[in-house]
């Protein structure tokens, strides 16, 4: 459940609570009226009914730029409501929807290009080239999940979503800028310390098949689905599953010590990592609805949608097309 609290004029307060009737909240308290005229009141909302109450507050408000509306989460609440079985299964398949408002939030972080995100690029690089080149999977383990790069993918998949078109280029300016940081730090390792080419961990992220597009696809998925359902600790693990920061480690380490063709196979692991990271994130955006509130930003978004999930799965299958390539050079060599 949660509690959004409104504060708005006294003026307001009959459609505020008229609103509040007709989504059915739970409980509604009012605060007194301070010395400016404006009011608070506090409604009890389920948290399948959050983001509806939201819409109708935020639209009709949106005109009163003194209007302010909090949503503070609750633990718990007693006395526990009593409700049918079949009522209960629906609230509970529903529970942990958040609003898109905090779903906003939370990814939002990950488009940031601040200093702590460079500072841990450059020490996850640092980590996983150690790892890489020792061939040590602990602390390639380590690095990805220190590394700051699924953040902005993901948040650039939002952006889509909601026709946001400056998120989506915060998102890739950082996106580049972290990859970019990362090819610099990795070439230079290379050009300073020996690298073992034998290394197991190294290998594995030059040999890319169907089998990775697959898990990409599903890491993807399950990164967007964590965060539609509040459930943020499954990102670590999507972090580990379909990591970008070794293959572009590897890419740049290979680059360095001159073994292109095995480079050319970190750089296609590193780039399925990307699209299908964004293609499975934009497909579950879209199945769980997160979209804007208004109907002309509705339109926007969705032609957004579709262009950029047109986008993607374009470059996915060019990018099938030239594993299959490779593969086959490879075999005949």
């Amino acid at each position: 459940m949660k509690i959004i609290e409104v504060t708005a004029s006294k003026g307001h307060l009959d459609t505020v609570l008229g609103i509040a009737d007709q989504q059915e909240v739970r409980d509604h308290r009012l605060g007194a009226e301070d010395a400016d005229g404006r009011q608070v009141v506090r409604l009890l909302v389920a948290d399948e009914q959050t983001q509806k109450v939201l819409d109708a507050l935020e639209g009709y408000l949106s005109s009163d730029p003194e209007a302010r509306i909090l949503v503070i989460p609750v633990e718990a609440a007693l006395p526990r409501p009593s409700i049918g079985e079949e009522e209960a299964s629906r609230r509970a398949a529903r529970a942990m929807a958040i609003s898109r408002q905090a779903l906003y939030d939370d990814t939002e972080k990950g488009a940031r290009l601040d200093s702590t995100f460079l500072v841990l690029v450059f020490l996850s690089t640092i980590v996983a080239a150690i790892g890489l080149i020792e061939d040590n999977v602990a602390v390639v383990i380590g690095a990805m999940v220190i590394a700051p790069l699924l953040g902005p993918n993901i948040a650039l998949a939002l952006g889509t979503a909601l026709g946001d078109t400056a998120l989506m280029w915060r998102s890739l300016k950082t996106n580049l800028a972290g990859v970019s940081m990362t090819l610099v730090l990795s070439i230079g390792i290379a050009l300073l310390l020996p690298i073992n080419i034998k290394s197991h961990e190294l290998l594995a992220r030059t040999d890319v098949g169907l089998d990775s597009v697959a898990l990409a696809l599903a890491s993807g998925a399950a990164a967007a689905l964590s965060l539609t359902t509040g459930l943020s600790s499954v990102l670590v693990g999507v972090m580990v599953a379909v990591a970008l920061l070794p293959p572009a480690a590897t890419f740049g380490l290979m680059l360095g010590s001159g073994e292109y063709a095995m480079a050319t196979g970190a750089g296609l692991l590193l780039a399925v990592n990307v699209v299908c990271v964004n293609f499975a994130a934009k497909l579950v955006f879209l199945v769980k609805g997160i979209h804007p509130r208004t109907w002309w930003e509705k339109k926007k978004a969705r032609q957004s949608l579709i262009t950029y999930l047109v986008m993607w799965a374009v470059s996915l299958l060019i990018l099938v097309g030239l594993i299959y390539l490779r593969r086959s050079v490879l075999a005949e060599l």
